[in-house]
Formats: structure tokens, sequence, C-alpha cells
């Protein structure tokens, strides 16, 4: 359709009215912060949230993807729509009246109404004759079968829409077609009705079923999902792929859990239509429903723009079938488990028993506490491939390695993967400890890739000395960062010098760097009442004649620095974090070393003791690493 140029007047008309936070608020969840509102970015995958949105200003900005504009530009980016057809949306919504350059094409604009908006119409006039049909006499099987087989309460009935579609083959088409005069082809378009093959008339796609309505982001109706009261097969039919709904871009009842998983930072995914309603009817509203498809990745992002922590559950049956479509429906997101961008979890419900099912006979209370300790997808994945098998005999024991290798080796993060080195060797080990160095050494060899070929031959000495040398200059400078940040803070916020004393005493922890140690011990030989501690420190580094342009930085704040300075609770723990864990690597590579260099048919005890020394710092690494609650990256 050719929409007519736009008045100017209506184009203000509708900056003014349309407000950003709430046109924003349809598709982000927004948080206040301050005088603005914060959220993750739709233009771009982000963990953390750098989208903001300037009510006052009427303005968003992303400061990830340099996005930026307001209200109706964020329409026309979201959904590649034009300029007019965007202003023509918002214009309805906050019912501004629409003018044209020319004023005899304003009844034509009127009458041509984007198919997408006239489908919209039609859609919502058929889930209200539904919603009709159910309290009237034809619909009664259909009410008692929602009412005593699945329990579900007047409130639930009427906030997922459930209706009837009566058994007749013309029943809709003639509401729709004849009574309220919508164009047969776009009640067809609408995937409502079908042409017959001969004749030239039309019958009903759903008819003598529940009628379930699928809805977009805003509540819209797109399509529909239709379970049959009989024995007719298939048991659930959906409406066919339309100009709204893509099955594979859509997720049921996601207008109504994307509040709960915004404030639960986590969404539950199940497989069928009742699941999900059945969880929102017993209060646990973050659900949301596949409509039987693998995810794909558009879904996946659809959920991850209302949770921070990027944590998905997916809950299907525990049985042969609920495990394959747990599998099937990872689908394309596998990838983004494995590299730790979904932060992926598997829950199986006790007896085999589907999210409906185990509500009807157990509490939101009892469900909440299985979703709660629902194990990660790895660890789920490896508990699948130990199932029903014999380690101690030897071809279980091959296949389930080769498996567990497999898994192994797609893991992106080398910190994930190391951690589940260490786990699968635990369980290749049987229980004998003295095995888990022979199984960690078995596992590392195989997942290990591929030497890089070089132009010119160079010796494994020479290599190993060049990632050495690597290693230590990435470690000094992010330990030279750290040291230098918590000093700065010392010397410039008086409030924080006890807490740092006390931190650094209770770690046991040094300063590494020589000019830093230097600066520390004239700190602590200096009294830490002392009003003008700065100019104090800068006397003495004269009278020893000492080198003072290696910390005078140190002595003086730029921008970056006073900001920096501003988060101080947070960077004194990243700070010491860092500290902390330069030490320990340091340590663990130590006893690693030692550990690798050791005969364990020479020095058996020696052997186990530097494997316990390595992997009980591996363990105070990983311990640190959960700790932390800001990248030391980030924040140094």
């Amino acid at each position: 359709m050719q929409i007519p140029r736009l008045h100017p007047d209506t184009i203000e008309e509708v900056k003014l009215r349309a407000d950003i936070v709430d046109v924003v608020s349809e598709y982000v969840v927004l948080r206040k912060r301050g005088k603005d509102f914060v959220g993750l970015c739709p233009f771009h995958d982000e963990k953390s949230p750098s989208f903001t949105v300037s009510q006052t200003k009427q303005m968003y900005y992303c400061f990830g993807c340099q996005a930026g504009g307001n209200a109706i530009k964020f329409v026309m980016e979201l959904g590649k729509r034009s300029f007019a057809e965007v202003v023509l949306d918002l214009a309805r919504r906050y019912q501004v009246p629409v003018q044209t350059l020319e004023p005899e094409q304003r009844q034509e604009l009127q009458r041509q109404l984007s198919l997408r908006e006239q489908l919209y119409e039609v859609l919502a006039s058929c889930a209200q004759f539904y919603q009709h049909a159910l309290r009237q006499s034809q619909g009664q099987k259909a009410i008692e079968y929602l009412q005593s087989h699945r329990k579900l309460q007047e409130q639930t009935i009427q906030q997922f829409g459930l209706g009837y579609a009566p058994a007749g083959w013309e029943t809709l088409y003639r509401y729709l077609v004849e009574d309220k005069h919508y164009p047969v082809q776009l009640v067809e378009k609408a995937g409502l009705i079908k042409p017959r093959k001969e004749g030239g008339s039309y019958y009903d796609v759903f008819r003598d079923r529940l009628m379930i309505p699928i809805r977009d982001v805003q509540g819209r109706t797109i399509a529909f999902g239709g379970r049959t009261l009989t024995e007719e097969q298939p048991k659930y039919l959906n409406s066919p792929e339309t100009e709204l709904f893509s099955k594979g871009k859509t997720l049921f009842a996601l207008d109504l859990a994307k509040t709960g998983i915004s404030q639960l930072d986590q969404a539950v995914v199940v497989e069928g239509y009742f699941d999900a309603i059945a969880l929102h009817a017993a209060g646990i509203n973050n659900a949301v429903a596949s409509l039987g498809t693998a995810l794909s990745l558009e879904q996946v992002r659809l959920i991850l723009r209302y949770t921070e922590s990027k944590q998905l559950v997916l809950n299907f049956d525990a049985d042969k079938a609920g495990t394959n479509a747990a599998e099937r429906a990872i689908g394309e997101i596998a990838e983004l488990a494995y590299k730790g961008e979904v932060q992926l979890k598997i829950l199986n419900l006790p007896n085999g028993k589907d999210a409906d099912e185990y509500l009807r006979q157990g509490t939101p209370e009892n469900y909440a506490e299985l979703l709660a300790n629902a194990p990660l997808w790895l660890d789920w994945q490896i508990q699948q491939i130990i199932h029903d098998r014999d380690l101690k005999q030897a071809t279980d024991f091959q296949q389930v390695t080769q498996q567990i290798v497999k898994l192994l080796k797609n893991i992106a993060n080398n910190d994930t993967r190391n951690y589940y080195v260490s786990y699968c060797a635990e369980i290749l080990s049987l229980g004998d400890t003295r095995l888990i160095p022979l199984r960690v050494e078995n596992l590392l060899t195989q997942i290990a890739p591929p030497a890089p070929t070089y132009s010119k031959p160079v010796s494994a000495r020479k290599a190993w000395g060049d990632n050495k040398l690597s290693q230590l200059r990435t470690e000094r400078s992010l330990l030279e960062q750290a040291e230098a940040l918590l000093l700065g803070i010392y010397l410039h916020c008086p409030e924080q010098r006890q807490a740092i004393t006390d931190e650094l005493e209770q770690r046991d922890l040094q300063f590494s760097l020589s000019h830093h140690r230097f600066l520390w011990r004239q700190i602590l030989e200096t009294a830490v009442e002392q009003v003008d501690l700065i100019s104090t420190l800068q006397n003495r580094y004269l009278e020893l004649s000492e080198d003072l342009g290696v910390v005078s930085h140190l002595f003086h704040l730029n921008e970056k620095t006073k900001k920096e300075i501003l988060r101080t609770p947070q960077v004194v723990q990243a700070a010491i974090a860092c500290m902390d864990l330069v030490m320990l690597e340091k340590r663990y590579r130590h006893f690693l070393e030692l550990w690798q260099q050791t005969d364990p048919q020479a020095e058996p005890e020696k052997y186990q003791s530097y494997y316990q020394a390595f992997y009980t710092e591996k363990l105070k690494l990983q311990k640190i690493d959960k700790k932390r609650l800001f990248s030391i990256t980030e924040l140094l």
C-alpha cells in the first residue's frame, strides 16, 4: 500500500503524544536509574545494560552500539518499517487525527489500513468470537474440560483468552465474512479459513476445538492453537505461518511472562500451552512455551531481552520422549550455551510428569524448589552420557570417555572447561582419588587443540618460553592496574583506608611490584590520621632521594580516575580479588609444574602431594572467581 505524504502537524502531534518510555517499554524491560531508564539494548546482544532512555529529552541511546533517536526512529529500526507506517501506527495508538498534504486522500488513507493492521483486527474479532462461543451451550464440553480436567479457575481462562471453535464447517466464515463484512481474502491471509478444492467456497480451519490465542509481546492476537476435544488428529493444530505469525519467532505467553522474567531474572521454557498456563495459574509467572519446535536463536534472543543473567531453564518431561524433546528444543542455542552466553539449565520433573501434571498433585513451592536446584545444561549432558552405563566395563568406559571428550571440546571458556575436566575426571576415577590426576591428564591430552604449524620450526622450549613471557606480561599489566588503583583509593579516600588494610592483612597479601611495595611501606610508616598524607609522602620521597616519577600519577586524579574512585567499594573488592587471583595462579602453576616433573613411580608420595597442592589452589581459584561480583577487567 502506498501511503500519502503525512502533514507535518500530524508528525509533530505524534512526537508530542508518543512518550518514549511508554513506546520502548513494549519491547525492552526498563529500570529507573536516576532521572533516566536503562535496559538491555534490543539492537545488539549484551549481558549488562548499556541502553538508556531519557524521558526529559524523549531520546534513547545505546553506549554499546551507538544506536539512538526518538520514539519514531526506535520503532522504525526495530521493526524495519517505513517512517510513514510507524507514524500512522503511533497516531492510531495515541488517537492523533491523521492529516495528509492532499486532503482528498484522507478517506483513502483511512480505508487502506496496512495489511498487518487489518490482520490484527480480524484476529481480535476471531478471538472474541471463540471466547463468546465457549460460554454458549455448544461450548459446554470445552468449559468442562478446562474446569474439570485442567483444574483452571475462571480468572485464568479469561487471562489467556481461552475459547471454543464450533463444530460447523463454515461457522467462523459466516461470522467474519458475511456478518462482519471482512474481505474473504483477508480472513484467509489470517490463517482462519481455507478454500475448498472445488466450488469456490471456504471452510473453517479450526472446528470443534478448544482455542488458545497466541499473542505477540504487545499482547495482540497473531495466531491460534487448537486442541481437539475428540479423538481427531492432530491433537494440537496451530495456525499456518502468516504475515503476523512465525512459529520460530514466537513464544507462547511471553506477553504475560516478560515482567516476571525481568523480576526473577530467569525464564522457564516448557513444551506445551497448558504447561505454561498451569505455571501462571500457580503464580509462577516467568514461564513461556516453545510451541513444540526447537528453540531458535530469534526465540532465545527474544527471551533474553528481559533477563540480565541470561538464565534459561528448559522444563520438559523426564522420560525418553522428554529427554529427546529437551535435546531437540536446545537446537541452535547449544553453541551459545557452550560459549557461556546463555546460562542454560534443564529441569526434569519426577515420574516423567510435565509441569501441568506435576502441579495438579504437587505444590507451587515444590516446583519452585525443583526449579532452584535444576542442573546446568553441561551437568545434565554429562548425566545423560553416564546414565545406565557401567564404568567398570571396558566398553562402557571407553564409550563414555569418548562422549565426554567430545563434550569438553565444545566448551569455549577455558575456566569452564578446566572445571568440567576435573569434574569428569572424578567421575571416571570411580571414587579412587589416586586416579584423578591420571584421568585429568588423559582428558586434557584428548581435548587439547592440534599444535599450530609454523613457517619456521620452533623448538618446544622456545614456544613454551614465548607463551610464558606473554602470560607474565598480561599478568603484570593486570596486577599493575589493580595495585595502582588500590593505592590510589587509599590515598584519596580516607574512609576506605582501614578496610583496605584489613583486607590485605586477612588475605596475607603483599604488593608484588617493587615501586608499589616501597610506597606501601612509606604509607605504613606514616600516621594514618595524617591530614595531608599525599604531601607527606611526596616529601619523604624527596628526603630519601627515591624516584618519585614511577608513582607520582597516583597522587593526582584525572576525570577517569575520579569516576573509578566513585565506585570505591566495588573497585576495592575487584582490586583485592585481582591481587589474590594473580598470587593463586602463580602458586597453582608452580605446583602444577612440580607435579608434571615428578615421576609417580619413583616418588609416589611427592607426586600425590604436588597434585593435592595444585588441585587445592585450583579450587581456590574457582571459588574466588565465583565470588567476584564485578568483572575485574571491567573495573580496572
